[in-house]
């Protein structure tokens, strides 16, 4: 006869295992195997004690390592297993009440979209929560937008509020039941309700059923109605509706930046936009976040949607609500952001009603509060690999792991654009969803009540804080008012390099393309085109755009006449410059005034900004010559491409001793000059100049190789957004035999900054190296 060894294990699993059924889980496992023990929830994850015959723990722990006993969001960062003794009047296993002491290192769930089984249920006339918005389950719901603590226990949410009825309850308690323990879990009886105001917030309807039906009808005839989600109010429109769009457009101040939009099922966004396999499994995934697709020609979204440009931004259905509004014979939805241009979003009932009152004809409200506002996360395919625009809703606040790890918490600030910031704690680089930019007081503010809302979440107490080293960033100047041992302040391109190598979880120096519009240098110079040899311990510049003048300050992100003078000055006169730009700026005495302020110094600062150049060769070629809002000449000089140009123009490398290289583009300018003169088509142009830039990049690459004997390239900055660039660079690096790094996770764009701050910071920490 064989013989049964008996033991007991402590096991704690980190990671993303709170409010997911994790839980649920351990217990129908360790039942089915005969196991006696516990399980909760503490502030590090999940506690376990099991018992039994050694093969069942064996087999036990076997199906949370390999995956198969977890939830579909489970992400398990780590299992420690410790021998203890038996336990010899335990006949069952249980779940525990939550424990919250200790130092926090659960992670919280983001916020998922409504699963397949609740959607049946919810499409299901004879099911208990027919047609209720607000069905979920330890699947899919709301998790980060309305959690106030942890553990996630329903008393740290918004959901306390409501008491759970008979049947609720019987469920919540049910360790087989689908809803054990998810806490935002509710019925028509005992949840929230959802009712329509008109734009006064006079109460239209309160009838579940009569509410969704007339908000769908308003919607239907043309009307802008502001809907409640999961993270805060959309303001909705027919998509296909001209005259819709452009009310909304007119009354939101958002007079060219594209809209997103929202449909029901796949084969209506086909309909639409081309979506490709990898598109398709991220718009289908639990994160659900918007996906910039191709365009079909011709299409019937209506164009002011997304003017001149050739890529929408869709989102599948995610919360209840919305397939509710869709059942009402809606085809697409415009489904944008409620807010008053670059403000914040706005997800309180009364706010909404005061700030939105003369954008919205009605208001689709309810009453389960959002704790923490959240936008739709924005994500676009390259080089087959889906690539994060704006991370937030749906992945925010899963931390990033790294094998760096820190002894100490760090609180990285980001930049005043697109900002996000960073928390670390211990390996774990917690960072925050999009903020927006922070020029705006009232995002400011947000960003305020963000880092504290976030850090008292997780507990954080940093000791070191990293910012920009610009003296004028609003982040610098706030971490400059908080007390702590040490403040890093971090070259912004360097960050942004140092944001690819923490996704990468590499340590060791690589060679850093840097393309954006603005980073304070170590000069003094605005930069903006770099090639870095950069770890996460030192950076240096190897090579960068040639300097030109750019004059005006904040004025000469916006009218691109004044780069474009900036990059002409030095190669043509005044009557020259104005025969070349009088059909871009009619306005001959502007021209000159530009002109002498170059030529004067006055407000003009020296800047290698490849973000400035974009915006000067799509006024040259004719595209426009103002920025509404950020990259929009950019966009719409990538949108019209003409496909299948291979052909480049002349640059120039300039090699000066113990001196970084310089890129010149001027060779470039002058061939753009006459190829517009001699009527070239605009697509052409466009190729032409984006093969040059890709072209120009991989060459400084091979350059820094030959010199250091680095192999690997990393590509960041808000240039890489563009995806014919980012995709055209990658693919000459690879055939130039480089291991080819680029942000995914995180943004290339600014919203990516405070990782790179937060893994520099975390590498120096211990060292005597000072910034």
């Amino acid at each position: 006869m064989s013989r049964i060894l008996v033991k007991r294990q402590h096991i704690d699993i980190t990671g993303t295992v709170q409010g997911i059924g994790f839980r649920p889980a351990v217990y129908n496992i360790s039942a089915g195997l005969g196991l006696t023990g516990f399980v909760y929830n503490d502030t590090k994850g999940l506690s376990i004690e099991v018992q039994g015959d050694e093969e069942r723990i064996k087999e036990f722990l076997e199906a949370f390592k390999s995956g198969s006993a977890c939830p579909a969001m489970a992400k398990i960062k780590n299992i420690a297993i410790a021998e203890i003794p038996l336990v010899f009047d335990e006949t069952e296993f249980v779940i525990k009440e939550s424990k919250t002491a200790g130092d926090v290192l659960s992670e919280v769930a983001p916020d998922i979209a409504l699963c397949y089984d609740c959607l049946k249920e919810l499409n299901n006339a004879e099911d208990y929560r027919s047609n209720y918005p607000f069905i979920n389950c330890t699947n899919c719901g709301p998790r980060y937008s309305i959690i106030k603590s942890i553990p996630y226990d329903r008393a740290n949410t918004t959901m306390s509020e409501f008491s759970m009825c008979e049947t609720c309850h019987r469920q919540y308690t049910d360790i087989t039941d689908r809803r054990f323990h998810a806490q935002p879990v509710a019925c028509g009886r005992c949840g929230p309700k959802i009712w329509l105001t008109d734009s006064k917030g006079s109460i239209l309807t309160d009838d579940r059923n009569e509410t969704i039906t007339a908000a769908a009808q308003m919607l239907r005839n043309g009307k802008i109605v502001a809907i409640k989600g999961i993270g805060g109010f959309h303001l909705a429109v027919d998509a296909l509706n001209e005259k819709a769009v452009k009310t909304l457009r007119q009354r939101k101040q958002r007079e060219s930046k594209p809209f997103a939009m929202m449909a029901s099922s796949i084969e209506k966004i086909k309909r639409y936009a081309e979506v490709s396999a990898q598109a398709e499994q991220l718009l289908k995934s639990p994160a659900s976040p918007i996906v910039l697709l191709p365009k079909k020609e011709p299409c019937a979204i209506s164009p002011a949607a997304a003017e001149g440009l050739t890529a929408l931004g869709f989102m599948l259905c995610y919360a209840p609500l919305h397939y509710l509004i869709f059942d009402q014979n809606i085809d697409v939805l415009v489904m944008t952001s409620a807010n008053i241009s670059d403000e914040p979003l706005i997800c309180d009932n009364a706010l909404a009603l005061e700030r939105l009152g003369n954008i919205a004809d009605a208001f689709l409200m309810h009453d389960r509060d959002i704790y923490r506002q959240i936008d739709d996360s924005v994500f676009h395919i390259i080089d087959g690999t889906p690539v994060s625009l704006r991370r937030a809703r749906g992945y925010v606040p899963t931390p990033i792991e790294l094998e760096l790890n820190s002894s100490v918490d760090i609180f990285a600030a980001g930049a005043d654009m697109k900002n996000t910031f960073c928390f670390v704690k211990q390996n774990r680089f917690i960072c925050s969803e999009h903020i927006g930019d922070l020029a705006d007081g009232r995002v400011y503010h947000h960003y305020i009540k963000s880092i504290e809302h976030l850090a008292g979440l997780f507990e954080v107490r940093p000791e070191i804080i990293a910012c920009d080293t610009h003296p004028g960033y609003f982040s610098t100047q706030y971490a400059q008012s908080k007390k702590a041992e040490k403040i890093f302040y971090i070259q912004h391109h360097w960050a942004h390099a140092a944001s690819v190598l923490a996704e990468n979880n590499i340590q060791e120096p690589v060679i850093s393309l840097v393309c954006d519009g603005t980073g304070y240098g170590t000069d003094g110079a605005i930069w903006g085109c770099e090639c870095l040899i950069a770890s996460l311990e030192k950076f240096e510049r190897f090579a960068h755009l040639a300097y030109f003048p750019l004059p005006g300050g904040d004025k000469a992100s916006k009218e691109a006449i004044r780069p474009l003078i900036g990059l002409l000055a030095g190669n043509f006169n005044l009557s020259e410059l104005t025969a070349i730009l009088k059909i871009i700026e009619p306005d001959i005495q502007k021209i000159t005034v530009i002109a002498e302020q170059i030529e004067k110094k006055i407000n003009t600062v020296e800047t290698s900004s490849l973000g400035r150049v974009f915006d000067a060769v799509a006024a040259l070629a004719g595209i426009g010559n103002y920025n509404s809002f950020d990259a929009e000449l950019p966009m719409k000089l990538e949108a019209c491409i003409m496909e299948n140009i291979n052909e480049s123009y002349d640059f120039d490398i300039i090699e000066k001793a113990d001196e970084p290289l310089q890129l010149d583009l001027s060779p470039m300018l002058g061939s753009i000059i006459m190829d517009r003169a001699a009527n070239l088509p605009v697509g052409v142009i466009s190729a032409k100049f984006h093969n040059t830039l890709a072209e120009a990049l991989v060459e400084v690459t091979v350059k820094a190789r030959k010199a250091t004997g680095l192999n690997t390239a990393a590509t960041s900055g808000g240039v890489f957004c563009n995806k014919y660039l980012a995709e055209k660079t990658i693919k000459l690096l690879k055939n130039k035999d480089f291991k080819v790094l680029f942000n995914a996770e995180v943004p290339s764009n600014d919203g990516g900054l405070s990782l790179g701050q937060a893994a520099i910071a975390a590498a120096v920490a211990g060292k005597n190296i000072i910034y």
